[in-house]
């Protein structure tokens, strides 16, 4: 097998986020060197047969080929860390997290959730415009249906278009600031401008009425935010709920709390001192970056071997 597609990577990213990559440790430590890599593809979810074609026609791609967008997104390691940091900062939104807690089933189910979230990502990052705008119509249709109260009693709406904006910008602000610290070669000033404006078209599709266009004007969008930002009991709830995972070999334990740390790592310093992360957080979850990173970066390293490698 070839390495992999990486719309095939991207949607991988959700093949298994919860229990994370979670058999790499028995799988990095099996003897069998030819088979090593297919095993480890398929316990984090990726599927050995020919992945779905990326669209390489500029005319024809929905975000440009050679694009940033493309580069950032196509790094599963780095993904796979911004992907929970950004669970973790969207969980501070009341209105976005009663939208999750009250309309779907992520304690039971989610594995499911975060497929379908990471397919969005990879069809909208690597494929056609035909392909992206039937994913885009696909999610507009689900958030119309997705409506109801907070639990501080104030109305809420996935359609809303503030609350689009939020989500996409907390997605892709944590991818970024994962690929800078944890991806194969960080990005320049310029590079990082140029990645937010690809993706701002995406959050505009979706019902967007505004998106930031660099990393400054990301920045001034997450100071005017943060006082209406706050860990009540459903973002507390799932805090724990994705701090614990569903791993529950000690090896499988020991790389997902790692994945997890370095999420939390990842976090505006505001936001893990919200959460309870700044020090030592639930489930004696320390943070210390300077023995955290290194670590991390020693498992994407590991991660992206093992997705390239053929099996």
């Amino acid at each position: 097998m070839a390495s992999l597609n990486p719309m095939d990577r991207a949607t991988a990213l959700g093949g298994n986020v919860a229990a994370v990559p979670l058999r790499l440790v028995g799988g990095l430590a099996a003897p069998a060197r030819g088979g090593m890599a297919r095993n480890v593809r398929r316990a984090i979810g990726i599927r050995d047969e020919q992945p779905p074609p990326m669209a390489l026609d500029p005319d024809d791609a929905y975000l440009p080929p050679d694009g940033v967008a493309r580069r950032v997104h196509a790094d599963l390691p780095s993904m796979l860390i911004g992907g929970v940091s950004a669970l973790l900062l969207q969980s501070l939104h009341p209105l976005a997290m009663a939208g999750v807690a009250e309309h779907s089933s992520y304690q039971e189910d989610p594995l499911g959730r975060l497929r379908r979230t990471a397919s969005f990502v990879g069809t909208t990052t690597f494929g056609t415009v035909a392909q992206a705008e039937a994913a885009i119509a696909q999610v507009r249709r689900v958030h119309r249906r997705v409506k109801g109260i907070a639990p501080d009693g104030r109305p809420y709406s996935a359609d809303d278009p503030e609350l689009i904006t939020f989500i996409h910008v907390a997605e892709v602000a944590s991818f970024l600031t994962s690929s800078q610290r944890y991806g194969s070669r960080p990005l320049t000033p310029e590079e990082c401008d140029e990645y937010y404006e690809q993706v701002a078209p995406v959050a505009l599709a979706l019902g967007a009425s505004w998106a930031p266009r660099s990393a400054a004007e990301v920045e001034s969008y997450l100071l005017r935010i943060r006082p209406d930002l706050y860990a009540g009991p459903q973002a507390r709830a799932a805090r724990d709920w994705l701090l614990r995972g569903v791993a529950s070999r000690p090896g499988e334990r020991a790389v997902y709390s790692l994945v997890v740390a370095a999420a939390v790592g990842v976090l505006p310093g505001w936001a893990r001192r919200e959460l309870g992360l700044s020090i030592t957080g639930p489930l004696d979850l320390v943070v210390d970056t300077t023995a955290v990173t290194p670590l991390a970066r020693g498992l994407a390293a590991a991660l992206r071997w093992v997705v390239t490698t053929p099996g």
